[in-house]
């Protein structure tokens, strides 16, 4: 059944122009598996008297050849109509949105959520919503975030609606809101973080009226919870193309709400260039990352993508410059020991954005560890420096791999080809010694029991110290056998101050 159309922006007619055409064909192609399941449901609800269309993230996926998950409806139903229609039709339901109007269902494999018309005002000191049901899909339509979320499918009919141009924006690959963007933000500020997943996420751009109502209104963000943030900038930043949706962060003024480190990254450049600049690279640095993760499906030491930890320890690998740099006599630049500062502001500033700690610590470790090939050289370290390299990166180490050779960023050809020969020969050295001593399991060659029974000492702080100094010489060493190691713990022994 062909989509026609209802209530569309006059003087465009999107039902003739080629590329709104070539989208509806596509729409009704991606809709086709699901047809019958829309059609059923809104018969259900005609029969019952209410209104039911398809809206928001469902159709816009549809019109740009992607699958939606879920389904999303609006209806003119209140929430105990829409549990009467669905009874004896859904396998399950829930209520947990049944005060914001949503009523959640499962119908075979399929997770569906149906909204009451919503007609919502907003305090716009707390950004808490005044829930408010509407009657009309009209009304709905305009409170919805962007244009291209506010096109409906009306059930059964197949009756596209699209008030707000939304098609035409999609057509154009652009974002503007249905109210003006002024308004729109100022009742829910995350919309200007959304704006920039989706610049990441379909390869959208702003709207100029767009761009100046964020940069006017990014201080507005502060009043939205850590975690709505970090959610949506998760998404951005695991989306395809992240640069382009952190460059409109930090333009717009966004970033330094939540992650300032990141604009703190612009530097300005002297006239004579004597470093890099540090904002760009870092964000080139991402772009190569992301370019060396494995494939979805790949095994664990491929680094599958997106992978949230490389992708965070690629954009923030040198937030410790800024503190650091310093200018040297001679004209030189030098940030010593950014990577460590770098990392105690990493660990801050995720657990600040609420990252859970595995993330924040395995993320800080990265940042630590990223210099640490650069004292490679020419191949000069010696196996025990090799084995320290993969103890320290522990479960850490395949990231590590392609966090450092993303970090080459140089135009010097001849300059890169020397890094990237050198890494290579660095993963050779680990994998023989991987090989020859199970580099992934490296511990002392005797045990925690074996150590206190050696040195009739207990469990406690000393045994741990015991512990340290056979994994050390583990290291240094190689495998040297369980008498050997004795010997060592025992000349450690007397050589300790008790």
């Amino acid at each position: 059944m062909p989509l026609t159309y209802a209530g569309c922006v006059p003087d465009h007619p999107l039902s003739t122009r080629p590329a709104q055409v070539a989208l509806r064909k596509g729409a009704v192609a991606r809709l086709a598996p699901v047809l019958p399941l829309l059609t059923e449901l809104g018969e259900r609800f005609a029969a019952a008297g209410h209104e039911l269309a398809l809206v928001g993230g469902p159709v816009r996926d549809a019109f740009l050849g992607r699958t939606s998950p879920d389904l999303d409806f609006t209806t003119d139903a209140r929430p105990d109509d829409i549990l009467a229609v669905a009874k004896g039709w859904s396998d399950a339901h829930w209520e947990l949105g049944r005060d914001f109007g949503t009523i959640g269902l499962r119908k075979g494999p399929r997770m569906l959520e149906i909204t009451t018309y919503r007609a919502d005002t907003y305090d716009r000191a707390s950004r808490k919503p005044e829930v408010m049901f509407g009657d009309s899909i009209e009304g709905d339509l305009v409170r919805r975030d962007f244009t291209v979320n506010a096109m409906a499918i009306r059930l059964p009919s197949l009756e596209f609606v699209d008030v707000h141009g939304g098609l035409e924006d999609l057509a154009g690959r652009r974002l503007r809101t249905p109210a003006p963007p002024e308004e729109s933000f100022a009742d829910d500020p995350l919309r200007m973080m959304r704006a920039a997943r989706f610049v990441a996420q379909l390869g959208f751009t702003v709207e100029s009226g767009v761009r100046a109502a964020m940069a006017e209104r990014a201080g507005t963000l502060e009043m939205v919870s850590a975690e709505r943030v970090r959610d949506e900038f998760g998404k951005l930043l695991l989306a395809a193309d992240p640069r382009a949706g952190l460059t409109l962060l930090v333009e717009t003024g966004l970033a330094d709400v939540f992650l300032p480190e990141l604009p703190a990254l612009r530097l300005e450049i002297d006239e004579h260039h004597r470093h890099k600049d540090v904002y760009h690279h870092s964000l080139t640095v991402l772009e190569q990352a992301i370019a060396l993760e494995g494939a979805p499906d790949g095994p664990p030491e491929s680094v599958p993508g997106p992978d949230l930890v490389l992708r965070l320890a690629a954009l923030l690998h040198d937030i410790g410059k800024p503190a650091t740099r310093r200018f040297e006599p001679g004209g030189g630049v030098s940030f010593h020991h950014h990577e460590v500062v770098g990392a105690k502001l990493a660990a801050k500033r995720l657990t600040a954005m609420r990252y859970d700690k595995d993330t924040a610590r395995q993320v800080a470790r990265l940042v630590e560890l990223h210099l640490r090939f650069h004292g490679y050289g020419g191949g000069q370290w010696t196996d025990s420096a090799v084995r320290r390299y993969v103890a320290d990166a522990g479960p850490l180490l395949s990231r590590l791999h392609r966090l450092t050779r993303s970090d080459c960023t140089t135009r010097n050809v001849r300059k890169a080809a020397q890094l990237s020969a050198s890494y290579d020969d660095l993963e050779r050295r680990i994998d023989r010694l991987a090989a020859e001593e199970e580099l992934g399991k490296v511990r002392p060659e005797l045990d925690g029991h074996e150590i206190a029974q050696a040195l009739g000492i207990k469990p406690g702080p000393v045994l741990g110290e015991a512990y340290d100094h056979l994994l050390s010489v583990r290291l240094d060493e190689g495998p040297i056998g369980k008498d050997a190691a004795r010997e060592r713990l025992l000349v450690w022994w007397a050589t300790r101050a008790h």
